[in-house]
């Protein structure tokens, strides 16, 4: 088997990940003067962002997921293939893939992050994950059939702990989907749910840092932590896990938290891929210099969350966002284009847009480069940013109407499970695959 890929005499480009940061440089990329290729186990483009609400019913996967190849119809000289990329031959500009090998004259590496459960005993056999759609899928069916078994026990303990959520990590995605999880509780749940007893549905937000959304001011911090508080979420600072024993989550503080629904959010490392092992970094990200060259390599690059530009100004890099990831493709898309020309590069300087949260319905903190608020006007301006940057009209439209419909009548209304999930173990218990590798 081999990818079938034309041979031209334009210089070949080829992108691993169609996530942000390659779908920015392909897009930005003229077929007239280089042929494509860009690689993916998936053949759609996932908006992460939105993860948590496919996961809480309130979208459906195909909403926040875009076929790649209806993306870049129109390019020429685009050529997109389905696979899993093993490794890379920086000596013979080769990469080896599930579906045979390709040569290169530029490689640019996009393949995202992934789940890292920092070495925690149990914690992926029995936690769930949120980074690609298939997981978000997975635990939007946990959540309901775990109500459904509420319904036919009669142990009291058992009910509760299928009712009770723990969610780990008090960043963005962790306080989004406790804010979700707060509002199926008190809109939803009860009314599907009448027989049973929704007080004994607990949802625990745990954060070993001293305040939820940490990277964010304090004042957003605190505002974030009072809309949690007023869905009834129940937040635990300070605390770190220390390991799960099926249903049990121990911490640092001798708290024992007794739940079905141990879902994960606190922490990603970078998707590296075999064969420039010389170039990675802690946490598994690909060293970088200011043109996104890979280290001992002039025609490798890597771009968005894999990779990891040391410089004095940042020193650990540039923090895994989609707007790193963005800016990163279409200055690279460029810097390759002005390299074949003989003209110079330009460095990357991040262009930091702001960083924003939301956390249910009238209720989001947002922070731009020269103010800060919180509230209503926020939650406005959080939708509207979140729906531009979808790709796709149709997208933008049904996410529209859902969010429209779910606000008038205080409702989820995908409350499917079309695909019952089951816990399968695992063998390793270090990290899970992100979508864009």
């Amino acid at each position: 088997m081999g990818m079938n890929i034309p041979e031209v005499s334009l210089p070949r480009i080829v992108i691993i990940g169609g996530g942000f940061a390659g779908l920015s440089l392909a897009r930005t990329l003229s077929g007239n003067r280089f042929q494509v290729v860009l690689i993916d186990k998936h053949n759609y483009h996932t908006f992460q962002p939105l993860l948590y609400q496919v996961a809480t019913a309130g979208l459906e996967p195909d909403a926040i997921a875009f076929p790649i190849r209806k993306i870049f119809k129109k390019h020429n000289n685009f050529f997109f293939r389905m696979a899993q990329v093993k490794s890379v031959d920086p000596e013979k500009n080769t990469i080896n893939s599930s579906i045979g090998n390709l040569t290169y004259d530029h490689l640019i590496i996009a393949t995202g992050s992934k789940t890292n459960y920092f070495g925690i005993e149990g914690m992926q056999e029995q936690s769930m994950a949120m980074k690609t759609i298939p997981e978000a899928l997975n635990l939007r069916s946990l959540i309901l059939q775990n109500f459904e078994k509420a319904l036919l026990t009669a142990d009291l303990a058992k009910q509760r702990s299928l009712m009770s959520f723990v969610i780990i990590g008090a960043g963005p995605t962790g306080v989004e989907l406790a804010g979700a999880l707060g509002e199926l509780k008190t809109h939803v749940l009860a009314k599907d749910y009448p027989d049973l007893d929704l007080r004994k549905m607990q949802i625990h937000l745990i954060e070993a840092a001293p305040r939820v959304l940490s990277p964010m001011d304090p004042e957003s911090s605190a505002k974030a932590d009072k809309y949690l508080k007023d869905l009834d979420v129940n937040i635990w600072l300070d605390t770190a896990v220390k390991d799960v024993q099926g249903n049990k989550v121990f911490t640092n503080k001798d708290k024992v938290f007794v739940t079905d629904n141990i879902i994960w959010t606190a922490g990603v490392v970078g998707a590296a891929i075999d064969g420039l092992d010389e170039a990675l970094t802690r946490p598994n990200r690909i060293e970088v210099n200011e043109f996104n060259q890979v280290k001992g390599h002039s025609n490798i690059y890597a771009i968005g969350d894999v990779a990891q530009v040391n410089s004095p100004a940042t020193p650990k890099g540039h923090p895994m966002l989609a707007q790193v990831a963005i800016q990163q493709g279409k200055l690279l898309a460029k810097n390759i284009t002005n390299q074949t020309q003989g003209k110079p590069m330009k460095p990357f300087k991040y262009n930091d847009l702001g960083s924003m949260a939301t956390i249910g319905r009238n209720r989001a903190v947002v922070e731009l480069p020269k103010f800060k608020f919180q509230g209503l006007f926020a939650w406005y301006v959080w939708m509207f940013v979140h729906l531009v940057s979808l790709v796709g009209f149709r997208n933008r439209v049904i996410v529209l109407i859902n969010w429209i419909w779910n606000y008038i009548n205080y409702d989820r209304g995908i409350r499917l499970i079309i695909r019952p999930f089951t816990k399968k173990p695992v063998s390793s218990n270090i990290e899970i695959e992100s979508e864009s590798m």
